[in-house]
């Protein structure tokens, strides 16, 4: 799978969300973009909404007590947080100058049209949309990479949202595992689900992390992760809705280092011989006479390996010695009778 030229299956793709760290200032936005690019990373992702088309306007509708939005009602909070529409065209511009790729959630058919006119490469289903089938088909007809969390899905809603895609011919289809909690606990991740998504669902998978640190990033890319999606904020001194579970611009960078390096790490299957010069291996540890027996005391498993394995130290012991051996000298074949 390609999400601009970047190819899924030789790197791990690293989104970092701004989400609602932007403050509605133009120029912090614009800063999360060069942040983002320096960090190293791949992706920086927008989400595309105003208040009117996440929620009604009416005093029904509060956060839960101990979120971290408590007793914020649900359309106050998107309206202030969301980033203003007029701004896409310019970020993707500044964007596409500096060469990271920028793109977007949107939360309904007028913000698929909205970014369909910037071409984005890509689309992001959030986790609360997984069930909103209109939307992810409109998003999937448009024939881009459609990047689906899962957070609180269950796996019929999984199947669903897959159905939907390939429905309108497309295939290009990823899945996140997500913990829709902000933050996310430790024991709440399941990441052992990563691989299983894989097997189950034959699409590739990722990891969209709202815990703090990035313990779970680096985790989830040793399981298999191809698409890693993280929040971070563009100054850690500013205050921001998403702040209390977003990483500083320092631990975005410690982050996509930390991703190269497990995949650096994991390599390929390799059983191939390493360094076996330094192994042990059978040396004559005192001087030996030709017709003289092998023994305990005479012959000896040492480092380097140049001399015979030392799997043969039982065939050898109680048999004469072919020819004359000095005190040191590595054994071989033919010092003795095979």
């Amino acid at each position: 799978m390609k999400i601009a030229s970047h190819d899924l299956d030789r790197q791990v793709f690293i989104i970092a969300e701004l989400s609602t760290n932007h403050n509605q200032d133009f120029q912090l936005a614009k800063k999360a973009v060069k942040v983002a690019y320096e960090a190293g990373c791949d992706a920086i992702k927008l989400q595309t909404y105003t208040a009117d088309t996440m929620t009604l306007d009416v005093k029904d509708n509060l956060f839960k007590a101990g979120d971290i939005w408590s007793g914020e009602y649900l359309y106050d909070l998107y309206k202030r947080a969301y980033l203003p529409w007029e701004w896409h065209r310019p970020l993707k511009a500044y964007a596409d100058e500096l060469g990271i790729t920028l793109f977007s959630s949107p939360f309904d058919a007028s913000a698929v049209d909205l970014l369909e006119a910037l071409h984005v490469p890509a689309y992001k289903i959030s986790s609360f949309e997984i069930t909103d089938i209109p939307l992810i088909e409109y998003v999937a007809s448009k024939g881009r990479p459609v990047i689906i969390s899962t957070g609180i899905a269950g796996r019929a809603d999984i199947e669903l949202a897959i159905e939907s895609c390939k429905r309108m011919g497309n295939e290009q289809i990823a899945l996140l595992k997500c913990t829709s909690a902000y933050p996310a606990d430790p024991e709440s991740m399941n990441l052992l689900s990563i691989p299983d998504m894989e097997k189950q669902f034959g699409v590739t998978v990722g990891l969209s992390d709202h815990t703090l640190g990035t313990d779970a990033v680096v985790a989830s890319v040793a399981l298999g992760a191809r698409i890693i999606e993280k929040h971070f904020t563009p100054d850690e001194t500013i205050e921001t809705p998403d702040q209390a579970f977003s990483l500083s611009p320092s631990q975005l960078k410690e982050m996509v280092e930390s991703v190269r390096n497990v995949e650096k790490m994991l390599g390929q299957v390799d059983y191939r011989e390493k360094s076996k010069q330094y192994a042990r291996s059978l040396f004559a540890s005192q001087d030996i006479q030709k017709g003289e027996k092998f023994s305990s005391e005479n012959i000896r498993s040492v480092r380097p390996g140049h001399g015979l394995h030392p799997k043969h130290m039982k065939t050898m012991l109680g048999q004469p010695s072919r020819r004359a051996i000095s005190r040191g000298e590595p054994l071989d074949n033919d010092c003795f009778d095979a």
